[in-house]
């Protein structure tokens, strides 16, 4: 850290109360913090969100990255190879005949870009950037945190870390064909992959938002009586199982009528890992009795499926509610329960 010589002599309360933070309290998980205050002291002690976001985007390599790809894979292969107007040399770019042009058709040249660059902004407005707004509208900092959270701070499709590239939430279900902001239909994406989401992912969405209207007349599940709903959201539904295994033994099911858990789209699992986890959490604040839980999944007939609706089995368990618990849902055939190693 730089320092001046005899800068203490004349040290304001401010600066004593700022130093003493900067230099011995101030807590880092990312270069934020720093990165601020140094925009609000260049800037007189104030400065716009829109300032000092761009002091943190300057900071972020992923976003440069980003750029980087821009540049080299769309305008600099436009400009290049499309126009002839540029030359690429390893990770720069030439731009031909410049040594023969004077200072004053550069400025010239130069005000020429600015013209057209204000024109199209005119034009265009912000849709320019739709491309890096994946979804119109604004999503709540709660929601996005819950959805990183849920992800493990990782790429839901390629696994990346947050370390290692910017995350950002993607709506699974696009706005623009029916997807909510509900947290079951998001996901924490990289910029990587959520750029070339779109040219990349070849699913058929025009028939998912009425999909997800899908019932079955007869399916106890798809008739359930609300008097025994405990809790649902958008997708999926929690009620007790009429045929309890132990006390509190819930189910949790998709709305969509769909036998195989296997057939499910990932906005209805990501629904349906919600309400287990509120399910659990209410069961061990209620019953201080259980001590742990199965959860099971029975997909197809051999399996012992009996009703053809996709349900998860939430089921309590107590210390002591069977002599021997070792080997847990390995029990679906009983002579594997027991193992050693």
């Amino acid at each position: 850290m730089r320092r001046y010589v005899g800068y203490k002599d004349h040290m304001s309360d401010a600066f004593s109360s700022l130093e003493r933070f900067i230099r011995h309290e101030m807590r880092m998980s990312h270069v934020y913090q720093p990165v601020m205050l140094r925009e609000l002291l260049r800037s007189h002690g104030s400065s716009s969100v829109n300032q000092i976001a761009k002091a943190l985007l300057s900071h972020d390599a992923s976003q440069i990255e980003y750029y980087e790809q821009i540049t080299k894979n769309m305008v600099g292969k436009v400009l290049t190879k499309n126009r002839g107007i540029t030359e690429r040399d390893a990770d720069s770019f030439r731009l031909k005949g410049f040594e023969t042009l004077t200072s004053d058709e550069v400025s010239v040249l130069v005000a020429l870009c600015e013209s057209k660059i204000d024109e199209y902004v005119s034009k265009r407005g912000e849709a320019i950037w739709a491309h890096r707004r994946k979804s119109s509208g604004y999503i709540p900092g709660t929601a996005r945190y819950e959805v990183l959270k849920r992800a493990k701070f990782r790429c839901e499709l390629c696994g990346v870390s947050a370390d290692e590239k910017a995350l950002e939430v993607d709506h699974i279900l696009p706005r623009n064909l029916g997807g909510s902001d509900e947290e079951n239909n998001l996901q924490a994406l990289c910029y990587s992959c959520n750029a070339t989401k779109r040219d990349r992912d070849d699913t058929d969405f025009r028939g998912m938002a009425s999909a997800y209207l899908t019932r079955s007349a007869g399916c106890p599940f798809c008739e359930l009586s609300p008097q025994r709903i405990l809790a649902e959201n958008e997708l999926a539904t929690a009620f007790r199982d009429a045929f309890p295994v132990t006390e509190h033994h819930t189910l949790i099911v998709p709305k969509r009528h769909v036998a195989d858990y296997f057939d499910l789209f990932q906005p209805e699992r990501n629904a349906m890992q919600t309400l287990i986890g509120q399910q659990r959490d209410l069961i061990l604040s209620n019953d201080p009795s259980v001590t742990a839980f199965n959860i099971g999944i029975n997909a197809g007939a051999d399996a012992g499926q009996t009703i053809f609706h996709c349900h998860v089995h939430l089921i309590p368990r107590r210390k002591g509610d069977v002599q021997e618990p070792r080997g847990g849902v390995r029990g679906v055939i009983p002579d594997k329960r027991n193992y050693s190693g």
